[in-house]
């Protein structure tokens, strides 16, 4: 698959970032704008109240008239209020939690705390008797302004909470797909294949009674060594979707293997590519020959891609690695090409290739072998352009 598309879906993910933002953004503007309305008009309602308490104070009511207007009217706003004399000790209050009733010590305490905390929302209202200040309304937010306030938060988490789980379940779907896919299309390759071959090995056997001469013979011995190979390749798929064993095996001796499978066909080729084995470990690891030596001859051949026609090297270094369960570390590092950022971010995803002809299922393939079948993991550790690429197996 062209990495163009990929490029296009990444941009079109960018852009729903970007307007899911937005509207977040908006939500959360629009919510604040309201909150802002809701609190200039709890203030013009308070301010309208002492202004009726001043003109009845004004106009030598009694106490008892003025102390209706404070309990009935002021006190019965739908916001919290503290009143305080001039210098900021409370007085009375009301809808902050605390018994109007109780005067001690701690109690004003956490009623001066809560006054110098509301202070800073909103700006306490005088309450003035011929033009001289005598108190403070001290007041808060609403309990409906402070619902408001955490209104669009909590529908931006259900939102998101709902989007989270279905992502979660489209992608284990997905998966679960792709791995029907797999697998099935692994077990038909392997049965197609199976008749040819069979049939390959039955005729070579024919040849090798009629073609009596050493010249002929070594040539049936090549064609006999691919029949071989493409033999390994049907197990290898017909492996593909089961229980696969892992047998304690010298993984060096399957690394030269492999490196001597390439070295025999590079002057084929015309490629002059040194491959290299540096080994630090000598213990077996648990593997399945056939699958693993499948990760190490796509890397390979991805990675002659990247040398090209040019002359270079791939060093296959091999130590110990005592770290999250792992006990090897195998890095395959060439000095080819490299990859840009954009392509370093989709090189794993099925159907991504930079060529004009491939598949795109090589390294996607390599990691679900490392990682499904033999618990381990393969990443890309390094790759800059020109200046070549790193992967890394642990086990």
């Amino acid at each position: 698959m062209n990495s163009r598309i990929y490029l296009i879906s990444s941009r079109f993910k960018s852009f729903l970032l970007i307007f899911a933002i937005i509207i977040i953004s908006a939500v959360l503007w629009y919510s604040q704008s309201l909150v802002q309305n809701l609190r200039r008009e709890s203030r013009g309602i308070l301010e309208f109240y002492t202004q009726f308490y001043q003109q009845a104070a004004s106009s030598d009511a009694n106490d008892e008239y003025l102390n209706f207007i404070f309990e009935q009217i002021i006190k019965r706003t739908d916001f919290p209020i503290i009143l305080t004399d001039k210098e900021g000790n409370p007085t009375g209050w009301k809808g902050i939690g605390i018994d109007p009733m109780d005067f001690s010590e701690q109690a004003l305490a956490q009623v001066r705390e809560l006054a110098d905390a509301m202070r800073k929302e909103a700006e306490p209202v005088p309450v003035r008797y011929k033009d001289e200040v005598i108190n403070y309304l001290v007041y808060g937010d609403s309990r409906s302004i402070r619902q408001l306030q955490l209104l669009p938060y909590l529908e931006i988490g259900a939102v998101a909470l709902f989007i989270l789980v279905g992502f979660i379940g489209f992608n284990s779907i997905r998966r679960s797909e792709q791995q029907f896919i797999w697998v099935g299309m692994a077990k038909e390759t392997a049965h197609q294949l199976g008749t040819p071959i069979s049939s390959l090995m039955g005729w070579i056997e024919l040849l090798r009674l009629k073609c009596a001469q050493p010249a002929q013979q070594e040539i049936l011995d090549d064609v006999q060594l691919d029949i071989d190979r493409l033999n390994r390749i049907a197990q290898r798929f017909s492996q593909i979707g089961t229980a696969t064993e892992l047998l304690p095996t010298d993984i060096n001796e399957v690394i030269r293997s492999v490196i001597s499978y390439f070295q025999r066909r590079l002057p084929q080729m015309n490629r002059s590519v040194e491959l290299v084995l540096r080994s630090e470990y000598d213990k077996p690891v648990p593997l399945n020959v056939d699958l693993f030596e499948w990760v190490l001859e796509n890397l390979i051949k991805n990675a002659l891609d990247a040398i090209g026609s040019n002359d270079g090297k791939i060093i296959i270094h091999v130590a110990p690695f005592d770290r999250h369960d792992f006990q090897v570390c195998i890095d395959i590092s060439d000095d080819g090409r490299g990859m840009d950022v954009q392509t370093r971010k989709n090189i794993f995803r099925p159907g991504f290739s930079t060529k004009k002809r491939g598949w795109g299922l090589g390294l996607n393939l390599s990691k679900r072998i490392v990682e499904e079948y033999h618990f381990g993991k393969l990443i890309l550790r390094d790759s800059q352009p020109g200046k070549g690429t790193t992967f890394t197996i642990y086990l």
